[in-house]
């Protein structure tokens, strides 16, 4: 029978403490997520396919990410600044990228080594760094 009681108890418990959190998160920055979903080759080298989705507030009008592209040693094979133009707040996107002179299974991990462009309205310069995401659904790994 004290389970029974407590049961309910723990229940709202669990419940209140989740709505608590929400009430200190309104109006808190979110994640600006990259995901590397594929590698394929294609005629001019590799192509890459990102999965981008912005969880900030704010929409982004322009945004770029400067890679760096590793091979199975842990060298850098390239660098490449990919522009992923607009993101939208609350919007996903899937953003693909043809790295000429590229092979796909020389490239091990990647490397978001800066955002040269993040620009939106009530942006921060530095927002875009500051609330970088990284994933992977491909073999490659991701850093940010």
């Amino acid at each position: 029978m004290k389970f029974v009681r407590l049961l309910p108890l723990a229940v709202m418990a669990a419940l209140s403490s989740g709505s608590a959190a929400l009430a200190q998160d309104p109006g808190a920055p979110g994640n600006l997520s990259i995901e590397i979903n594929d590698l394929t080759p294609s005629d001019k080298g590799c192509k890459l396919t990102f999965v981008a989705a912005n969880e900030l507030p704010q929409s982004l009008s322009k945004v770029s990410f400067e890679f760096v592209l590793f091979d199975a040693k842990g060298l850098v094979e390239r660098m490449a600044v990919l522009d992923f133009r607009d993101l939208p707040a609350g919007k996903t996107k899937v953003r693909q990228f043809d790295l000429p002179g590229t092979k796909c299974d020389a490239v091990k991990s990647l490397l978001i080594n800066d955002t040269p462009v993040c620009t939106g309205d009530g942006v921060a310069k530095d927002a875009c760094m500051k609330a970088l995401k990284t994933g992977s659904k491909s073999p490659v790994e991701l850093k940010g």
